[in-house]
C-alpha cells in the first residue's frame, strides 16, 4: 500500500511541477516583454530556461537530500528523451523536418559541445565548483550567439505586467520548489522499496516526466506546420540541461556520478547526440529517422527495465 502512495505523490508531484512551471513562464514572459524585452530573446531565455525548470528543481533538491546521483541521471535521461522521444515523434507526425540555418550553425554545435564537455567532466565521478562554473560559461557563450543583432521592441508595443503577474511568479517559484522535494522524497522511498537505485528511476520515469512540457510543445508546434521550433525547443532544453542543470545544483553541495551513468547511459547520450548531427547532415530529419530514433528510446527504456540495479 505505502508503495502505491508513494507512486501517487510522486505522479501528483510531477503534475504540480509541470504546471507551476508554466504558469512560472508566463508570468516571466509578461513581465519581460512589459520591461522592453524582445519576444526572441524571451524566447532563448526565459521559455529555454523554463523548460529545463522541472530538471533543475528536483536536481537541486536531490543535493540538498544527498542522493546527487540523480542530478545526471536526470540530465542524461533527459537528454536522450528529448533526442529520441521527442523529435523521434515530431518527425514521425509531420513526415520531414527541415532544419533551419541557426539550428544547424548554432545549435547542434553546442549541443555536440555541451554533450562532450560533459562526459570529460564528470569522467573522474564528480563535478568540481570549477566545473560548474565552465558549464555556466558556456550557456551565457550560447546565449550571446543565439541574442546577437536582436532589436529591442518599441515602448508603444510593450504590455504592462500587474500585481498579479508578480505574484503569480512568486506563487509558481515556490511550488516548483515544493513539488520538486516531494519528487524526490518518493524517488528514494520507491528506489528503496523496488530495491532500485535512485538514478533508475531518475533515467527513466524522472526523465519522461519532466521532458512531458517538450513533447507537448514539440507536436503541438509540428502539428501547426512549424517543425523547427519543435527542435529549436529539444535541442535548446538539452543545452540548458547540460549547461545549467549541471551546474547550478553544484553550488548546493557535491555531485557524485554513478558509475554506471558514466559507463553507459552517457556514452549513449553522446552516440544520440552524435547520431543526430548525422540525420541532420542534409539539413532535414525523415520519417524513417524519426522512427530509427522512437526504435533507440524503446530499446533504452527496455535496457533500464532489464538492469534496474
Amino acid at each position: 500500500m505505502e508503495l502505491f502512495i508513494q507512486i501517487g505523490i510522486f505522479v501528483v508531484g510531477i503534475v504540480a511541477l509541470l504546471w507551476a512551471s508554466d504558469r512560472f513562464v508566463e508570468a516571466a514572459e509578461r513581465i519581460g516583454l512589459s520591461l522592453g524585452i524582445s519576444p526572441f530573446i524571451i524566447g532563448v531565455t526565459i521559455v529555454a530556461f523554463g523548460t529545463s525548470l522541472p530538471e533543475l528543481a528536483t536536481s537541486i533538491s536531490a543535493v540538498l537530500k544527498g542522493t546527487s546521483g540523480i542530478v545526471v541521471g536526470n540530465v542524461v535521461g533527459s537528454n536522450i528523451t528529448n533526442i529520441a522521444l521527442v523529435l523521434g515523434l515530431t518527425a514521425v507526425v509531420v513526415k520531414n523536418i527541415d532544419l533551419e540555418y541557426n539550428l544547424w550553425h548554432i545549435d547542434i554545435p553546442f549541443l555536440w559541445a555541451s554533450a562532450f564537455l560533459l562526459y570529460f567532466a564528470v569522467f573522474d565521478g564528480k563535478v568540481t565548483i570549477f566545473e560548474a562554473v565552465i558549464f555556466l560559461g558556456g550557456i551565457a557563450i550560447f546565449l550571446g550567439y543565439s541574442l546577437k543583432d536582436q532589436e529591442r521592441p518599441d515602448k508603444e508595443d510593450r504590455p504592462r505586467a500587474s500585481w498579479k503577474d508578480y505574484l503569480l511568479l512568486v506563487f509558481a517559484g515556490g511550488l516548483v520548489s515544493f513539488s520538486a522535494t516531494y519528487i524526490i522524497d518518493a524517488i528514494i522511498k520507491i528506489s528503496a522499496m523496488l530495491n532500485v537505485a535512485p538514478t533508475v528511476i531518475a533515467l527513466s520515469a524522472v526523465a519522461i516526466g519532466t521532458s512531458l512540457p517538450e513533447v507537448a510543445v514539440s507536436l503541438a508546434a509540428a502539428r501547426r506546420g512549424k517543425a523547427s521550433i519543435a527542435v529549436g525547443n529539444a535541442l535548446g532544453s538539452n543545452i540548458f540541461n547540460t549547461f545549467v542543470v549541471m551546474a547550478i545544483p553544484r553550488f548546493f553541495g557535491p555531485l557524485e556520478i554513478p558509475e554506471d551513468v558514466i559507463s553507459t547511459y552517457l556514452p549513449l547520450m553522446i552516440v544520440m547526440t552524435i547520431l543526430l548531427g548525422v540525420m541532420s547532415n542534409n539539413r532535414k530529419i525523415t520519417r524513417w529517422e524519426g522512427l530509427a530514433l522512437l526504435l533507440f528510446y524503446c530499446w533504452y527504456f527496455g535496457a533500464i527495465v532489464e538492469n534496474p540495479t
